[in-house]
């Protein structure tokens, strides 16, 4: 179930690969211009400059890797990735223990170029490969009643130097309201420029929500649950009043310890460039109605 977007970003905001260049569409849930096809992209107008799949992949959080930004890069090589196993529970009715390929097979690939907005106030722009997780909760078939997804981090201690050190709780867990699970935008990444993810990325199989700052993407999947109840977070459950279960991107509401106004773009040369934060992370067009009647004046 493929959907368009209408976006204002195109490949050029993006590093040329030629399996990109091959492909025959590139679908982005931006807002602001026409969509764009092969034919001929446009040009974002905010002055992005490319990520490079290096850059992608050697600047992260991944806290069970440590905490620097290159450590992932540097000590995700020994996580265990094949063979895969993800458990689905709760309000399903067909839960059990599934393979990667048992989830995601016959499934529809999507081609989805993202703005990336981290809780630091640091960006990117990277072209995922992933599948709806709508089609995924579909195929699994959720029951009424459901108003969560939950969401669980692979634990491998021997390899994971800060589980050893026990940086944060582990298994770092997140959670979504059922309503954006479903949403269309709302990704099961599998790969970036059509290459497998990598493990400091996130490999196999990791969320994407494009317009919530970055830690609601959690990494590394092992349990999907669908419940009643609003699940506890990491970051929430660690400082909650500093992370609250939601996390939408929001320019106007602070960071306790830092403004969200603006963010640092990674790449392109321009390592300190800043620019302005857009509501909802520029998809203020596909989301906001989700939270009509929500107070956002507050970090949530």
């Amino acid at each position: 179930m493929a959907h368009r977007w209408t976006n204002d970003l195109s490949r050029d905001d993006v590093t040329p690969r030629s399996v990109w260049l091959n492909r025959r569409q590139i679908l982005a849930g931006l807002a602001g211009a026409g969509a764009v096809g092969i034919g001929g992209p446009v040009a974002a107008d905010d002055g992005l400059q490319p990520n490079t799949l290096e850059e992608i992949r050697s600047y992260n959080n991944f806290y069970e890797f440590g905490l620097g930004k290159e450590d992932p890069m540097r000590n995700a090589g020994a996580m265990v990735t094949e063979p895969w196993s993800i458990r689905v529970e709760g309000l399903v009715d067909r839960p059990g223990d599934y393979s990667l390929s048992d989830l995601t097979d016959g499934l529809t690939v999507e081609d989805r170029i993202y703005r990336f907005r981290c809780v630091e106030a640091w960006s990117m722009v990277i072209p995922w490969n992933g599948i709806e997780l709508a089609d995924i909760l579909e195929r699994v078939g959720v029951q009424e009643g459901a108003r969560y997804v939950a969401f669980e981090t692979v634990v491998q201690p021997e390899v994971m130097i800060g589980v050893q050190r026990r940086v944060i709780e582990f298994p770092y867990v997140e959670g979504l309201r059922i309503d954006e699970a479903m949403h269309p935008l709302t990704l099961l990444a599998t790969g970036i420029y059509d290459e497998p993810m990598a493990n400091q990325n996130g490999a196999p199989i990791r969320l994407v929500v494009p317009w919530k700052y970055g830690f609601k993407s959690i990494k590394s999947i092992v349990r999907i649950s669908v419940v009643a109840e609003e699940p506890p977070t990491t970051w929430s459950r660690a400082n909650p009043r500093e992370y609250g279960f939601y996390a939408n991107v929001n320019p106007q509401v602070d960071h306790p310890r830092w403004s969200q106004a603006t963010e640092r773009r990674i790449g392109g040369g321009l390592f300190n460039r800043r620019q302005d934060t857009l509501m909802f992370n520029g998809y203020e067009d596909e989301v906001a109605h989700l939270y009509d009647g929500m107070d956002l004046s507050r970090f949530i």
